[in-house]
């Protein structure tokens, strides 16, 4: 089936997040961050970042941006709210819009969590803070909710003008400021890399979960 080999997919990018979390708090870990902070893949992490340098100029342009997703979460947040208040109960609101809030949810865990129990620290102070850096949580917001937006625009729209404009829209705001948030300095490149893990496993399962309960309705029918 299908659904379970997109699921399989999601755990595995979710086992190669940790996996990938794991090698960056041992494998050539030095001392190289902010205030003597502890950086793993640190040969490769300060390279990468003395290629790039810092652009101060990106990170604001790619940190404003950051609100479009947040938009977008909050447009299918309304759609849920008008299913429920319509047809008056949780249970009769679309299962793959009641499944994208339990997936925003789970993604802003994820973010929560590492906000807590920092992995590392940005390479260069914030307004004068030390941030946690890893995973990067703009790129873990991009390509956690664009992904979602292609999707629902396909499962919700016929008309082929507007998906392929909104598909051609979402990878291309996905690939600047994933490129953006790299070059902009202010994360260190394993951090993007463990963004990209995280979010891709988390919007595999989602998928999965939604084809699940798409054959269950079509079972029903049956």
């Amino acid at each position: 089936m299908k659904a379970k080999r997109i699921l399989l997919i999601g755990v595995g990018l979710l086992a190669a997040f940790a996996l990938w979390t794991f090698l960056i708090m041992n494998v050539d870990v030095r001392n190289v961050g902010q205030r003597g902070t502890p950086i793993g893949f640190a040969g490769f992490n300060t390279w990468f970042h003395q290629l790039t340098g810092v652009h101060m100029r990106i990170y604001t342009v790619t940190d404003w941006l950051g609100l479009v997703p947040v938009a977008i979460c909050m447009c299918f947040a309304v759609l849920g709210l008008i299913q429920l208040i319509r047809r008056r109960s949780l249970f009769k609101v679309d299962a793959d819009i009641i499944l994208l809030g339990i997936y925003y949810i789970l993604v802003i865990i994820g973010y929560l969590v590492f906000e807590m129990i920092p992995v590392n620290y940005r390479p260069i102070p914030i307004d004068g803070i030390m941030e946690a850096s890893y995973p990067s949580s703009t790129t873990l917001l991009v390509l956690s909710v664009m992904p979602t937006l292609i999707m629902q625009i396909r499962r919700r729209c016929d008309n082929k003008i507007i998906r392929y404009s909104v598909y051609f829209s979402a990878v291309l705001f996905s690939a600047f400021m994933v490129i953006g948030r790299l070059i902009s300095g202010v994360h260190w490149a394993t951090d993007i890399i463990g963004s990209v893990f995280l979010s891709f496993g988390l919007f595999a399962s989602y998928c999965a979960a939604v084809m699940f309960t798409d054959k269950r309705k079509e079972n029903g029918i049956q």
